[in-house]
């Protein structure tokens, strides 16, 4: 008990695995249906209907035009990802794009996301999960052991998750 109380903090826990995973968004521009005050269109607006009507938020004393409109606007359709296993390494995945007959534009490649995570293991089984950048992800050997930090709701401090050793940083 004593233990406990006044021994370190943290569990101890063994670096078990890591996992990457890369994602890449795919996005086509697509028409998209809004609606405005005529004189605050959105720049490349195109007019679809205007009408003359009373502001209901009061901010316009005079009936004024307001507009329906389409806007050409980049949304992602779906994303590729790529996942794997330390010692893999990470790469990126290479989705194959497609033209549409009835879109505004081909498919383009948007945002990319990385993740970099390790499964953090106590002697009891319990499982813990910690996303880091990669220089530190590739610099800590599986099998590290050390005490990790956890709240009193069970939640990993992954802050604690001790820095690469100096020699191999690099």
């Amino acid at each position: 008990m004593g233990w406990r109380l006044f021994g370190p903090p943290g569990v101890e826990v063994e670096l078990q695995r890591k996992t990457w995973r890369l994602e890449i968004e795919v996005e086509r521009q697509i028409a998209e249906l809004g609606s405005a005050w005529c004189d605050e269109l959105p720049a490349g607006a195109q007019l679809q209907s205007r009408r003359l009507m009373a502001d209901p938020a009061g901010v316009r004393p005079e009936p004024s035009e307001h507009c329906r409109y389409t806007l050409p606007t980049w949304r992602t359709l779906w994303q590729a990802q790529q996942t794997g296993v330390d010692p893999e390494p990470p790469r990126w995945p290479r989705p194959e794009l497609t033209q549409g007959k009835e879109e505004l534009s081909p498919q383009r490649l948007g945002k990319h996301h990385e993740f970099y995570e390790l499964e953090l293991v106590a002697a009891n089984g319990q499982v813990w999960t910690c996303r880091q950048p990669l220089t530190q992800w590739r610099a800590l050997p599986q099998g590290l052991k050390f005490r990790l930090l956890i709240d009193r709701q069970g939640v990993a401090n992954c802050a604690s998750v001790p820095q690469a050793p100096a020699s191999s940083r690099g």
